[in-house]
């Protein structure tokens, strides 16, 4: 995974498959859980599937970023075949997914 601090406040995540990914998401919790100012963009134009660990890694990023630290968590590039495992169980309900990665550093920067 490539992680870059984008802005001060801003962390931009390129995401793969297992097994990177569910070590990458341990590493991003570990890192909010110790800076609570950033906000996050997962970019999953890698990803071609989840589990049920990937899916049990993303929610709990998600308790961190948004409940805990009153964070925004952006997910970008979602393909067609995670984006229907995503209606399916219900995660489209739950994460802020935005088209691509430039729309997503975008929108956090204007909503900072």
């Amino acid at each position: 995974m490539a992680v870059q601090q984008w802005s001060d406040n801003v962390l931009l995540a390129d995401l793969g498959d297992d097994p990177h990914f569910s070590d990458d998401l341990t590493a991003l919790v570990d890192q909010c859980t110790q800076n609570p100012r950033l906000d996050v963009l997962l970019n999953f134009a890698n990803v071609t599937y989840l589990n049920s660990s990937n899916i049990a890694k993303l929610l709990k990023l998600r308790k961190v970023v948004q409940i805990g630290n009153e964070r925004k968590l952006k997910l970008a590039g979602i393909s067609r075949h995670v984006w229907g495992l995503f209606l399916v169980t219900g995660l489209d309900r739950i994460f802020d997914t935005v088209e691509d990665v430039p729309t997503g550093l975008a929108l956090l920067q204007m909503q900072q």
